[in-house]
């Protein structure tokens, strides 16, 4: 079995054929699917699936892309939400300096608002960081984020900052890019952090791992994710998955 700990089977990309996407995900055993929801539109569709199929949750928050839109009614609505039975975590927040559509000061404010929205919701946190390593674990630091914990989604960072991440209560996320053959720091990060702190995910549909690179993703792929972390560290896939769901069911606190 496996948990698919972050798909965005709210986008339009899987307007035509959801269901088909779903049951595919089902047939390779990837039984439960946490929907991430980033703006009202997304996060309105994340809370439908939840609501409409029992195995799949809810992660609401704004993403750091869209920080400037985000207003304090819109942040008011996210803690409202949090106290639905099916939303399993506040995100996907954090810092983009990758595009410029948001500065980065704005980016900051919203994201450590939404640490502190977390901390009294009692809620873990889903982490986007691109280009802001630094800002995003001082931001972490500062806010005391370790009292809710979270997870580093889709993880690019080094090895040393998966365990700074990890000494704050951080799980570490990884997903399509580890399968990649110039996928440096993945892979190291996936050989050398203990089973215990890692899940998968697909970041679906966006990241597919390979051979299937460039095409749309969906969750069946995720255990391709798996064989690959499975391969590096000399395990069975098995393990991995036993372990990596695990972890996922532990950290969303999901049905056993």
């Amino acid at each position: 079995m496996f948990i698919d700990t972050h798909v965005h089977l709210n986008a339009e990309q899987y307007n035509e054929d959801l269901q088909d996407v779903i049951d595919r995900a089902l047939e390779v055993g990837v039984n439960q699917m946490v929907v991430i929801g980033f703006d009202q539109k997304t996060i309105k569709r994340a809370i439908e699936l939840a609501e409409e199929y029992d195995f799949i949750y809810a992660v609401v928050g704004w993403h750091p892309v869209d920080a400037i839109d985000c207003t304090d009614e819109d942040l008011q609505w996210i803690e409202e939400l949090a106290s639905h039975p099916k939303v399993v975590a506040i995100g996907e927040t954090g810092l983009d300096y990758h595009w410029d559509k948001s500065p980065k000061e704005i980016q900051q404010q919203v994201f450590r608002k939404q640490i502190q929205l977390a901390q009294r919701v009692n809620l873990p946190l889903v982490i986007h960081n691109r280009d802001a390593t630094e800002d995003v674990v001082r931001i972490l630091q500062e806010e005391q984020a370790e009292k809710t914990g979270g997870v580093m989604h889709c993880f690019g960072g080094s090895v040393e900052t998966a365990k700074t991440c990890i000494d704050m209560n951080f799980m570490i996320s990884l997903g399509g890019p580890v399968t990649f053959k110039n996928a440096k720091k993945p892979k190291e990060v996936a050989t050398d952090i203990p089973l215990e702190w890692l899940m998968i995910e697909t970041d679906a549909p966006y990241l597919a791992p390979h051979p299937h690179r460039g095409k749309r993703n969906e969750p069946s792929l995720v255990p391709l994710v798996a064989e690959e972390i499975a391969r590096l560290k000399g395990v069975s896939i098995e393990e991995v998955a036993q372990a990596t769901t695990e972890n996922a069911k532990r950290f969303y606190k999901l049905p056993v």
